[in-house]
C-alpha cells in the first residue's frame, strides 16, 4: 500500500496581501475586498506613484510580482484595479 501526501494550502488573508504589496510599493494605498467571503476570491485597488508612465499590463505585473508566487497557490483569485497617484 502506498501512502500519498496531499498538500493543504492555506488561503491568504487581506492583511497578508496588503503587506506583500506595500513591501514592494511602500507609498501604495491598498483597498482589498473579500468578494465571496471565502478567503479565496479578492478584489484589490492599488494606487501608487510607481505606476506613473506604465501601461495597465505593466502595473498588473508589478502587483503580481509583489505577491511573490502566491497567486494561484495561497491566493486563488485576485481582481486587480490599478491607479496612479
Amino acid at each position: 500500500m502506498v501512502n500519498k501526501l496531499h498538500e493543504f494550502v492555506m488561503a491568504m488573508d487581506l492583511k497578508e496581501i496588503e503587506k506583500y504589496i506595500k513591501e514592494a510599493m511602500p507609498d501604495a494605498v491598498v483597498e482589498i475586498q473579500d468578494l465571496a467571503g471565502d478567503g479565496n476570491h479578492y478584489s484589490a485597488t492599488i494606487t501608487t506613484s510607481q505606476f506613473s508612465g506604465k501601461s495597465k499590463i505593466e502595473q498588473h505585473k508589478m502587483v503580481y510580482n509583489s505577491l511573490k508566487g502566491k497567486m494561484g497557490n495561497e491566493l486563488h483569485a485576485l481582481a486587480i484595479k490599478t491607479k496612479e497617484k
